[in-house]
């Protein structure tokens, strides 16, 4: 049986005894600014006076005096059997001169005098870009949105029953920084079976994310004003982590066999750092060739250089086995691996890691050990389980499966809908599907306005460039195709069509 809930705690209330007020009127002046100030809101149950009495060191008959001057105000309410309430109507007798001031974004008079960010972020925060936008519930075309309804929460739900009837040492203790032993090792056994990929399960490290993993490895490897080369376009998350550390970021176009390093050593061959990636690239789809990878670790070595394999998609693709990894060809641990289960999975998850080369376990371990808190436990423990037991596996496969339906919904859509509007490239893995505008008078600024207004979720090609939307070029969109049923892709379609037309009338 649950225990009804014993009342706030309210021992930041102080008493006075040498005030010439009374005791009774100081707690009562107290809980009333608690109560007008918002901290507590209608419907919280306040400690029994006995309780109150107990926790504050006063008698119980000020307690009682206390609440009934409370209630004849109207400020609390007394349920018989259950206790005292605030009152539904003591928010109407709250001050409102702090909410206007909130509302008119004055914060002059409550900012700390000499607040401000950190110089570094400061200095990076302008070149800054917007992140895709992920509304709530699904609709056409949200990118990087994986297909809900096919999750098997009921799985889930069940390895997490079973983990909470563990230990309580073990489902209540702090867990490791550098991430739970067993998922580390879960993580090891997929990786080696289905990306090729041999590492030892002390090079991975768990993280609330890909994005996290970024943010970390840039901080531990890059001095401000280092030369990171960068995916034109490319990642906009990873984007903003490495420019947030102060680097300086040299935008390297890609082509059809993705970044294109002979460009890269010409604009910096005394780069840090290189971002890719090479098994689908973001947001273009290209796959890097076996030549330019060869090149580009070629290239890390000889610069002492790191490099950043983003494999974000990799696990999606619906023509064959997936490509292999940039890492598994590493002979030189010069690669940083960085997976993500928000797309595999879903993205409540919030859970990642990256692999490091054997060279910098011990700086990463150190590094998670002196200021990392780690990952959520719980999580932790349902996923390892999720992966042991096969679930995993089956459920790519699946996904697999349901999402190259989807992407062969989106082409058949497009070609008796969008011809002569969008020439749409022909992915066969991953999340979304490139369409550049096959009209020169199609812009796209313009078209992102109107299709927010028809109700689609849609990314322009130039959120993803370094220098924005080339206004010579029209530019183009990038559509996720993952997250809806073919029906609803065909839909969307259609409107886009409407959309693009609306957009080329004078």
């Amino acid at each position: 049986m649950v225990k009804r809930s014993s009342g706030e705690l309210l021992f930041g209330l102080r008493v006075d005894r040498a005030l010439p007020v009374s005791v009774t009127t100081q707690l009562y002046g107290a809980i009333r600014d608690l109560i007008a100030e918002g901290a507590l809101s209608p419907g919280r149950r306040l400690p029994s006076s006995r309780t109150l009495a107990t926790e504050l060191g006063v008698s119980r008959t000020t307690a009682i005096a206390v609440y009934e001057r409370l209630l004849s105000e109207g400020l609390i309410e007394a349920r018989t059997g259950s206790g005292s309430y605030v009152s539904d109507q003591a928010a109407s007798q709250r001050p409102q001169a702090s909410l206007r001031a909130a509302e008119s974004g004055d914060a002059s008079d409550t900012e700390p005098a000499g607040a401000s960010v950190s110089q570094a972020i400061l200095a990076a925060s302008g070149r800054f870009v917007p992140r895709l936008p992920h509304p709530q519930k699904p609709r056409a075309f949200v990118t990087g949105m994986p297909d809900y309804d096919s999750f098997p929460l009921a799985i889930w739900a069940r390895l997490t029953a079973r983990h909470w009837r563990g230990t309580r040492e073990v489902v209540l203790g702090y867990g490791d920084p550098e991430g739970d032993a067993r998922l580390r090792r879960a993580i090891a056994g997929h990786l080696r079976a289905n990306r090729g990929i041999s590492c030892d399960e002390d090079q991975i490290f768990i993280t609330a994310g890909a994005q996290q993993a970024f943010d970390l490895i840039g901080r531990v490897l890059l001095n401000p004003g280092d030369k990171v080369w960068f995916e034109d376009p490319g990642a906009i998350g990873a984007r903003n982590s490495l420019t947030a550390t102060g680097a300086r970021l040299v935008p390297v176009p890609v082509d059809g066999e993705g970044l294109n390093v002979a460009q890269a050593l010409a604009r910096a061959p005394d780069f840090r750092l290189a971002f890719v990636t090479p098994s689908h690239q973001h947001p273009t789809g290209a796959e890097m060739s076996l030549a330019r990878r060869e090149a580009l670790l070629a290239a890390a070595g000889q610069a002492g250089a790191w490099i950043i394999e983003d494999d974000y998609d990799g696990e999606f693709r619906y023509d064959g086995r997936p490509l292999p990894t940039l890492v598994s060809g590493d002979r030189a641990g010069r690669v940083i691996y960085v997976g993500t289960f928000s797309k595999s999975l879903f993205p409540a998850l919030r859970l990642g890691f990256y692999i490091a080369p054997r060279p910098l376990v011990p700086v990463f371990a150190a590094i998670s050990r002196a200021f990392l808190q780690g990952v959520s436990t719980e999580v932790q423990a349902v996923l390892a389980a999720f992966i042991e037991e096969g679930h995993f596996a089956t459920h790519l496969r699946r996904m697999r499966e349901i999402y190259a339906l989807r992407h062969a919904a989106f082409h058949r859509a497009a070609a008796e809908h969008l011809t002569g509007l969008l020439d749409c490239s022909r992915s066969q893995a991953g999340f979304h599907i490139l369409g550049r505008f096959a009209d020169t008078r199609l812009r796209e600024t313009e078209v992102l306005k109107a299709a927010r207004a028809a109700g689609l979720v849609v990314s322009g090609l130039g959120s993803f460039s370094s220098a924005g939307p080339d206004p010579q070029n029209g530019g183009g969109l990038v559509l996720g195709v993952t997250a809806i049923p073919p029906a609803a892709i065909e839909r969307g379609v259609a409107d886009l069509a409407r959309v693009l037309r609306s957009c080329l009338q004078p």
